[in-house]
């Protein structure tokens, strides 16, 4: 359940979301939480492993921001699809790509979700409705507003969620994209992660819009920007989200406001950001905030440190089968790019 609240300001036009409070139990949050480590430990080997020269490459992590893949994909079923973008290793792991798969494919191993073709900026696994991150910038929004339109013609039910970041808006295709899902009543739930940076570009440098939730207005699409750092506040703001876009209400957008805690790239030495502002964001981290949560609630600092040590195991163990794969036979490197009759017969 959630009310609205706020005064509209000189440079946007939206209202903050206030949530009520949840009616999920401590044990809930506590299985979100261990997703939401799993994310966090999954990165800092692809950190890691990266330094060390294992990943090729430059991999984008979303470390600061797992609340927001994993408040909305806990609300996804298997039929719907979700597309994402550079920053995609968290938005693949909480629809449900094996962590396994999902590291080998990172490494560039044959064991892989795509056999080690695309690696970290191309994480594919239709199986589990993961239709795709990209490297271009809001190329995934029209991918997602066509996998909304074949759902709705088909009536499958399934719903369409893309994850982008505040760059994307300056993208023509983004307002195309936004223009054709309120026309057409899309069931596509527009989720942007707004880090507060596009690359290494501050979002007041680059766009005089200060909140992206704005940009719903003029397509006649519904829209909240809330605390994308805020578990709940993210689990609930979606759970209303995705309510509106199933019932068949059309597109809905919600800004999420996060953190990069990580640079843009591995090996980003973040000079366009001060010191000052890095300690205030690491304040905002999405873990701590919902362990002081659970801890108001009664769990331990025992039950929540045997959630974090069996998680450590379980990443550790999936990271170290990617690592032992076998990479893909050269001889393999045509398989799976055409399918023509010539190439079959080997002319």
């Amino acid at each position: 359940m959630i009310k609205t609240s706020g005064a509209l300001t000189p440079r946007s036009h939206f209202y903050w979301i206030t949530l009520v409070q949840s009616s999920a139990k401590p044990a809930d949050w506590k299985t979100l939480l261990a997703q939401l480590w799993r994310i966090r430990l999954f990165e800092g080997h692809v950190q890691r492993l990266a330094a060390g020269g294992e990943v090729p490459g430059f991999p984008h992590l979303s470390t600061g921001q797992e609340a927001v893949a994993v408040g909305v994909c806990a609300h996804l079923t298997q039929n719907d699809v979700v597309f994402t973008g550079h920053r995609g290793h968290g938005h693949s792991l909480a629809k449900g790509c094996n962590l396994t798969a999902t590291m080998a494919e990172i490494l560039g191993r044959d064991t892989g979700l795509c056999r080690g073709r695309g690696g970290s900026m191309h994480l594919v696994d239709a199986g589990c409705g993961m239709l795709g991150a990209t490297g271009v910038v809001a190329g995934n929004l029209p991918l997602a507003a066509g996998a909304a339109w074949a759902a709705q013609a088909r009536q499958t039910g399934a719903i369409s969620v893309v994850f982008f970041g505040d760059g994307a808006t300056g993208a023509g295709v983004f307002h195309e994209t936004l223009n054709l899902a309120g026309l057409w009543k899309l069931p596509l739930l527009l989720v942007c992660e707004n880090n507060g940076y596009a690359e290494f570009t501050s979002r007041a440098e680059h766009s005089d819009v200060a909140k992206v939730s704005a940009f719903a207005a003029p397509y006649s699409i519904p829209s909240a920007t809330i605390d994308g750092n805020d578990l709940i506040a993210v689990h609930q703001s979606a759970a209303s989200a995705i309510e509106h876009v199933r019932r068949g209400d059309g597109p809905y957008l919600l800004e999420c406001m996060t953190v990069r805690l990580a640079g843009h790239y591995v090996g980003d030495q973040q000079q366009y950001r001060s010191k000052e502002e890095l300690a205030e964001a690491l304040k905002k981290c999405p873990i701590e905030r919902l362990k002081s949560y659970l801890l108001s609630q009664g769990v331990t600092d025992d039950e929540l440190m045997a959630i974090a040590d069996q998680i450590k195991q379980e990443v550790q163990r999936d990271v170290d089968a990617a690592r032992a794969a076998a990479a893909p036979d050269p001889a393999s490197f045509a398989e799976g790019v055409y399918a023509s009759p010539l190439l079959a017969a080997g002319c």
